[in-house]
Parts: C-alpha cells; structure tokens; sequence
C-alpha cells in the first residue's frame, strides 16, 4: 500500500505528530483506559464514519488507512508501541475520517473513550499537551496530504463547488477537488458514478455514496461535520454563535464545570474565522490568521467537554418561562428543540450588502463577502475590486494583494477616517493596489448564469468601466437578531441587543432574566475580536452568580 505524501514541513514535526510515550506516562494513563484488546493481523479495528476510541498501542502497530470512494487505498501513519491513535474529532466523539487495521503481526491495545481522553488532557497537563498538539497536527496533517477521502466533482470557480470547499476548508475538513474540466479522469469518474453535467457538484464519500449538490447542512451531515445534539438534557447554557464571543464563553464556561452547548448556524468563527490576518490581537505580535486563531479557540472549547452543534440553526427562543427554574427552550432549523438554564446571545452580524443594482444576482458569482483562499484562488492573477474601508476591508486587500495581478479599493471617505494606520501603511505599501476615495460603484455587468463581467464606478465627475469578474464587499455588518422576534428582548434603533438595564449589577443580562449577549450582537460593543473575547469571559462570572439563585 503506497504510503501518503507529506510537504517537507509537515514531515518536521512528524516526532509530534506521532509522539511515543514514555512508560510512566503509559502507566499514568492506564487508570483512565477500558481493559486491554488484542486484534489479530489485519483485523480491522475501526471503521471511518463512526465515533470510535483513542488506542495506546502496547505491542504490535495499528495502520490508518484513507480510503477515498473511487476504492482507492494509501497508509497515512503506523501506530507501534508507546503511540496512540485518534485526532480532533475524538474530542466532540465524531465518526472517525480513515480506517485502521492491525499491523501484520496483530496488536495489544487500551482503549480510551472521549470522556477519558478528556479527563486525562485536564488532569495530567505534560500528557495532555502531548495529546493535543498530536491530534491538531494530525488533521493539520491531513489537509496538507497529497489526497484526501472525501472528493468534490465540479467545476473550480463554480458558486456551489466554491461553497462546498468553503464548508469543508472552514471546518478544517480533508477533501479533494476534481475538476471536469482541467483534471485528467475527472470525466470517467463522472460517466462511472452516473453523473451528468447538470448534475455537478456531486459530493462522493469515503463510502462511495454520492450526494448530487448538496446543501451545506447536507453535506456536513453526509461527512461527519456534525452529529445530533442532545435534546434530553437541560444544559446550564445554550451559547447561540460560535465567533470569539461564543467561543470564550464556551471556553470559560466547560473549564468551569458547567453544562455548554453551543448552536452555530454557519461556520465556526464568526466573521472574525474570515480575517486573513489579524495584527492586533494582544500575545500575537506577528499577527494570526482569523481561521488559525479561531480553530485553536473551537479545539479548546471541546477539550472541556463543550458540546458544538455545527450547521444548527436556531429560529427562535421561547422566553416565556414563569421563572428561572423553569428551562427556557431554542428551536432549531431541524425541528428539534434544546433546553437550558440560561441563554447567551453570540450571534453576532450578518455581512451587509450594499444597495447597488443587481448585486445580489452576482452573488456567488463574481461577488463576495470574505476573501478565503477559495476566493484568492478564483480571482488568481486577475484584476479584482474591493469596497469597504474597515479594518477587515484593509485585512483583505493585503491578502489578495499577493494572488491577483491589480486590486482596486473603492471606497466613500478618505481611508484615515475608518482604517487602523498600520492597516494604511500595509496597503498604501501594495504596488498593485490602486486606492481611489470618494466614489463608488453604479453599476454591474454580466448575466446570473455566467456570473459577473464588468463593474463601473463614479469618480468624481467621471464614469470608469473596467472588465472585473470578481468584487469582494466588505462594508461592514448587520446585526443577527432575526431569530429573536419570538421573544420581547430590548433591541435598540440599530438592531443590536440592550444589555445592563436591569436593576441587577448584570451588565450583559438582557431585558429578559437569565437571557445574556455578548459580543458584536449586543448593542453598545466594541467591534473587535479582544473585545468580543473579554466578554465571553465576563459574561461566565455573570452566569455562575444567576445560577447559584435558582
């Protein structure tokens, strides 16, 4: 079996990537396992699209296979003595992503379950920094391979094919892209499974199964992205929004002994996991990308035992209850509903779209709102535009400064009026970025079925036309509270959730008892990722104060 090829980089850390325990670590971890197994040569010991255990292999290796659905096999590591199986998804106890057999002389393992997994990574830290960075590198590990299990058959720069990488690169999800039209057996593997053009994109599993252009809750669910959310239990606190807000309330919540789920509609991150460079954040003064920052915050917000319902949207909140004994109820896009003791809004905003003729049809097609590498990747070696003038705006020109051939910012006031100086610099310092101030666009070109072929913008008293396929919109945000119109919480003119006018010394309650908001959604907030993360924290204390009364 041919083994999968790994970038240079990712071969140098290969000694974390695959850490051999020392025998008192082995012992320490003895008391957490189920009883020892042996599996004969060969034998399979677990299956990929289902939940299994860690494995701490005492004798003999385990091989992890990734099996793609073409039937196709490659060895992604051996597991020997001292060394133990698992990655990211055993902590949130999702199905497992390859297959494992035992090595050719069989093997002796010990099992650990998630809640094991768990208890030693908080109880026994030198251990469980072992384990963790083992399981991070190893998806990290993953994605870089040459190949990946997961296939999506469709045309590169399509607005589905680009949704569905978007899904699976947000959630940090392997999968390959097989274009018709450039990759070579891209079309047999098409006539193979049946599938006409029309029909593209197709999402073929590890398994073989194919979903013909699924929707994002589809296709997460099809991968193993999400998995149920318990319904039986009354949580201590439903967390609505899994930005930096949601996410540190998690985090400070879990490490806390509280019960935490938390319901996010999209993406982890927030608009924040869109931010291709974030230089201001205290402790990173070489900057951190948003999605790096917030997959570090999602990991550790499982390594406490949150539970994340990804791809759940919540519709509405039942804030009816007669008293905080009682559960207050979120129902959900599937129909199910989830009960918890308190509530914390993180629902942060929803990117707003400029009132330009005939944007939306462009949507997705010539038009975005986050400049992902999808995006970049689209728009390579193109001239592109961009409007807006905030600091995400800035973040982005200077990433796609250094994939397109030219990037014009287009934007309504002078940038010092709205961007961060440091931001300024960096993009006046772009050769290919032409800034142009006081103007903005009127007009689009291009048919919805095609996508966009050209923009016109007023500038001054002239008109410029340009051929531009591709225009990212980065004009800021509106706040998500559309789910709260079955429940009489205080909004202001804009929107934005009130908090603090309460008699309590709860300064992030809202007008609903036992109901908090926290970051970009509650009205008032700073605008920022430290920001939204300070309350997150704040708000636990708040919590703990409200609970210890009921």
């Amino acid at each position: 079996m041919e083994p999968v090829r790994y970038p240079q980089d990712i071969e140098a850390r290969r000694p974390q990537i695959m850490p051999v325990l020392e025998p008192g670590q082995i012992e320490i971890m003895r008391s957490f396992g189920g009883p020892p197994r042996r599996f004969a040569p060969g034998e399979l010991v677990f299956t990929a699209g289902t939940p299994a255990p860690m494995f701490l292999v005492l004798d003999g290796s385990i091989d992890a296979i990734r099996k793609d659905g073409l039937g196709n096999e490659m060895l992604l590591a051996t597991f020997e003595p001292g060394q133990f199986s698992g990655e990211v998804n055993l902590l949130r106890n999702l199905p497992v992503i390859v297959d494992a057999k035992a090595g050719p002389g069989g093997c002796y393992v010990i099992p650990f379950s998630a809640e094991s997994v768990r208890a030693i990574i908080i109880a026994h830290l030198e251990i469980g920094e072992i384990l963790m960075r083992a399981f991070i590198l190893r998806r990290v590990a993953m994605l870089s391979a040459d190949s990946a299990g997961t296939i999506v058959l469709g045309r590169a720069g399509d607005r589905d094919v680009m949704r569905l990488q978007n899904l699976f690169t947000s959630n940090g999800y392997p999968h390959t892209l097989l274009d018709p039209g450039v990759d070579e057996g891209a079309v047999g593997i098409a006539a193979r499974f049946g599938v006409q053009e029309h029909d593209l994109p197709i999402v073929i599993g590890r398994d073989g199964s194919i979903l013909r252009n699924p929707s994002d809750a589809e296709a997460a669910r099809h991968v193993g992205i999400t998995r149920a959310i318990d319904t039986t239990t009354v949580y201590d606190v439903a967390i609505v929004g899994a930005g930096p807000a949601g996410l540190a309330t998690a985090v400070y919540a879990a490490s806390e002994g509280l019960s935490v789920v938390v319901l996010e509609a999209v993406v982890y991150g927030g608009q924040a996991g869109a931010s291709a460079r974030i230089e201001n954040y205290l402790g990173f003064p070489t900057g951190i990308s948003g999605h790096a920052l917030m997959s570090r915050s999602f990991n550790q917000a499982t390594k406490f035992g949150a539970e994340i319902g990804m791809q759940v949207a919540v519709v509405g909140l039942r804030c009816d209850r007669r008293n905080l004994d009682e559960a207050a109820e979120l129902d959900l896009s599937t129909g199910e509903t989830v009960r918890c003791r308190t509530v914390v809004i993180a629902s942060g905003a929803r990117y707003r779209k400029p009132e330009i003729p005939r944007f939306k049809d462009f949507e997705g097609r010539g038009v975005y709102y986050w400049a992902s590498p999808v995006e970049a990747q689209a728009c390579a070696d193109q001239e592109v535009a961009l409007i807006g003038g905030g600091n995400s705006a800035g973040q982005a020109v200077v990433f796609l400064a250094g994939k397109v051939a030219k990037l014009h910012l287009l934007v309504r006031r002078p940038l010092h009026q709205t961007m961060s100086r440091y931001l300024i610099d960096r993009v006046r310092a772009q050769a290919n970025v032409a800034i142009h101030e006081g103007c903005e666009i009127t007009r689009l070109d291009g048919q919805p079925s095609t996508g966009l072929a050209g923009i016109a913008w007023r500038e001054g008293a002239a008109e410029v036309a340009k051929p531009i396929r591709h225009l990212f919109a980065f004009i800021g945000a509106d706040p998500n509270t559309g789910w709260l119109r079955s429940c009489r919480i205080a909004l202001d003119d804009k929107g934005f959730v009130v908090t603090g006018q309460r008699r309590e010394a709860r300064t992030l309650e809202t007008s609903v008892p036992g109901v908090f908001a926290v970051g970009d959604v509650r009205s008032g907030s700073a605008k920022r990722v430290a920001a939204a993360v300070g309350e997150g924290a704040a708000v636990v204390g708040q919590l703990h104060t409200l609970l210890a009364m009921t």
